[in-house]
């Protein structure tokens, strides 16, 4: 049985002279067909614009990604640029990837742009949001939308919004654009009919100009001349990093790059892989399979929309090792920051739930590190604020999301890839691997080990499950955690940190985001929070410890990962 309110919206969508044919026939058929879940899975709300724009699951109805609900969000921040910039051509650049209907809700989001008198350049074809933010930076535009879903499952689909540094839209941009979207209260005040002498293809010179940009920025070049045949396999998993990754590899240099077939095509349905997201090993199996059959060093993989990538590195069994978020963010900031000649200013920045060893090696090398939400729109604040005055050398979070340098401002997975595959380089002219250089950091600057448990909970009930697990947290804190001392409790919602020991509160630097930590006693480190784009609950655990030597790795790191486990089934278990 649909509540009222979901069969208020569904006549809303049933009598609308805007909305077509083929729409309202797939709403009778669910009403014929009494598919109550599916009717109230695509009702029961209006899709939100959020601070970073939507996603949400392609389909017809208030909560589902298509033409009407992207139209909306369009009009809205159409109508937002036009309040806020008088005297001159608004400009904005849109890019898509390659999920199904990707293109087609990117020419309709020009379409919308255009009809309101905004200039649009637009990317007749896919190409990785990176380069939308790139692209946005140079033409010197007003704002930005690629239309993805990023890592998601293939039903889902995204609109990712961008402000004119290149960034996600971050406050007052953001609240502002979501009170104009909502206050669109009919599709009849959506402008869809295109005027295509304000539609232009965005310039070839821009995407040269980041390879360009890329190349500057690798260190050791003469490393990499002089190792170039070093064999590297890639997948683009289906998605848009086809179009920039292996390009972008050989300008720096590299000539044996091997591209698995298989997943080079870009297809919406992403046919090989359960989900196209480089975080899990099921989606990194071909290019494992390449890199054995290629004799390769190293294997990547980056998502659809190119902003994240997975990599693996070669142990000393030969065997592919396939690195998290942290330990190959750890790597690259390793290799980064080793190589300044001059840190005199210098700052990177990650996010909270990003593994403290980074904080560890930025503090050992010289550098500041600052800490954001999560949230590359987050990072993308900070840059602004120090532009000037401090100078930024890179940032990453533990979701396989890396920046270096400040010409995107935003994940940029075509230049990690450069970068993972200059370190590969560099290690291999020291006789060395990537393995090796990750035991050295560890004996360097500590042994910090993470793990994390994601729960998935769908459609209503999820949404609501996943609410009543925040506030259960958050109404019992718990003062103990499998055996050991909570000693710091952080409640980002509430802004608020407590010092267990005392009960003594203090204000937490930070913007309210609905993300609980705690400090335990024996250094583990626990982090929950609902995903921003996925019906989602994440548990993030983090242990650490000294490690004396190379040779003490393995038994140092079964340690670690029992420890990891034993708070795995504590955190199961409540």
């Amino acid at each position: 049985m649909v509540s009222e309110a979901v069969r208020e919206r569904v006549n809303q969508w049933l009598t609308s002279k805007v909305v077509d044919d083929e729409s309202k026939n797939q709403i009778q058929t669910w009403l014929t067909t009494n598919d109550d879940k599916t009717i109230t899975d695509f009702f029961y709300k209006e899709l939100e614009f959020g601070t970073g724009g939507l996603r949400g699951v392609m389909g017809v109805g208030s909560n589902g990604v298509n033409k009407y609900t992207v139209g909306k969000a369009t009009q809205g921040l159409a109508n937002y640029l036009r309040k806020s910039i008088t005297g001159k051509t608004i400009r904005v650049v849109v890019a898509h990837d390659s999920r199904n209907n990707s293109k087609s809700l990117a020419y309709l989001t020009a379409s919308v742009f255009s009809a309101n008198g905004i200039r649009v350049y637009l990317f007749n074809d896919l190409r990785p949001t990176p380069l939308l933010s790139f692209a946005l930076r140079t033409l010197q535009c007003d704002s930005g939308v690629v239309i993805t879903a990023s890592h998601n499952p293939k039903e889902y689909n995204g609109y990712k919004a961008y402000w004119n540094d290149g960034a996600q839209v971050v406050p007052p941009h953001d609240k502002n654009i979501i009170e104009e979207v909502n206050a669109i209260t009919s599709f009849e005040e959506i402008l869809f009919e295109a005027n295509p002498d304000l539609i232009t293809p965005v310039p070839a010179e821009v995407e040269e100009k980041y390879y360009e940009i890329v190349t500057s920025l690798i260190p050791n070049r003469a490393t990499i001349l002089a190792n170039h045949t070093l064999p590297i396999a890639y997948s683009s998993l289906h998605g848009a990093g086809i179009t920039m990754v292996p390009t972008c590899l050989q300008k720096i240099g590299f000539t044996n790059v091997h591209v698995v077939n298989e997943q080079a095509l870009p297809d919406g349905n992403f046919p090989t892989v359960q989900s196209p997201n480089p975080e899990e090993r099921s989606a990194m199996e071909f290019v494992i399979r390449k890199g054995i059959d290629t004799g390769a060093d190293l294997v990547m993989a980056t998502d659809p929309d190119t902003d994240r990538v997975g990599i693996g590195i070669r142990n000393s069994n030969g065997q592919f090792e396939l690195l998290n978020g942290n330990q190959a963010f750890s790597l690259l900031m390793y290799f980064i920051l080793k190589n300044q000649t001059n840190t005199k200013d210098a700052y990177i920045a990650k996010t909270i739930v990003t593994t403290e060893l980074i904080d560890a090696i930025a503090t050992a090398l010289n550098v500041t590190c600052y800490n954001t939400l999560t949230g590359f729109k987050y990072i993308a604040e900070i840059m602004n604020a120090k532009e000037g005055k401090e100078r930024f050398i890179a940032a990453g979070e533990e979701s396989y999301g890396y920046m270096v340098g400040d010409f995107v401002r935003d994940k940029d997975a075509v230049s990690a890839c450069a970068f993972f595959a200059a370190m590969a380089a560099d290690a291999k002219a020291q006789g060395k691997t990537l393995k090796d250089e990750l035991i050295d950091m560890y004996v360097k600057f500590g042994f910090y080990k993470e793990s994390l448990i994601t729960l998935t909970k769908k459609g209503q009930e999820g949404e609501i499950a996943i609410k009543a697990m925040m506030e259960k947290f958050r109404a019992s804190a718990p003062s103990e955690m499998n055996g050991s001392k909570v000693v710091r409790a952080l409640d980002y919602k509430k802004s608020e940190e407590k010092d267990m020991s005392n009960g003594q509160v203090k204000k937490l630097a930070f913007p309210p985001s609905d993300v609980l930590q705690y400090y335990l006693a024996d250094g583990t480190k626990i982090s929950v929070r609902p995903s921003g784009t996925e019906p989602k609950i994440k548990f993030y655990i983090s242990v650490h410890t000294h490690l004396p030597n190379a040779a003490a790795y393995n038994e140092t790191n079964l340690s670690l990962e029992e420890k990891l486990k034993s708070f795995e089934r504590f955190l199961l278990a409540l």
